[in-house]
């Protein structure tokens, strides 16, 4: 059960930001959502607030930026994705690791893999 709810947030907010929907994306989230640089553990920001104002200019900036998923792993509540990243302003691909933890049905913690 928690993997299903686990895959259905990371889906749902993949769907949003390939939609530039920021409202629906946040919907994923928790209100104190804390996102991290890995292997560092470094916190780049916490709370859904600054999540809204960085995806928002994101989403206005790169309105034809779209994420792949290339591959997907789940073990519980953890999801990470492998995801290949086009459509960006600057004209540069990118590939991308985002592992998300699932804690009360909202994405608490994501890290991504600098």
């Amino acid at each position: 059960m928690m993997e299903e709810i686990a895959v259905h947030l990371a889906q749902k907010q993949l769907d949003a930001y390939n939609n530039g929907d920021i409202e629906t994306f946040l919907t994923a989230y928790s209100e104190n959502v804390e996102v991290y640089e890995f292997p560092s553990n470094k916190l780049m920001y916490a709370g859904i607030n600054l999540m809204r104002e960085r995806y928002d200019q994101l989403f206005k900036n790169n309105p034809n930026n779209h994420a792949e998923i290339l591959s997907r792993l789940v073990k519980g509540n953890i999801v990470i994705d492998h995801e290949h990243v086009t459509g960006r302003a600057n004209g540069v691909d990118v590939y991308a690791i985002a592992m998300y933890e699932v804690i009360d049905d909202k994405i608490a913690k994501v890290w991504f893999v600098k």
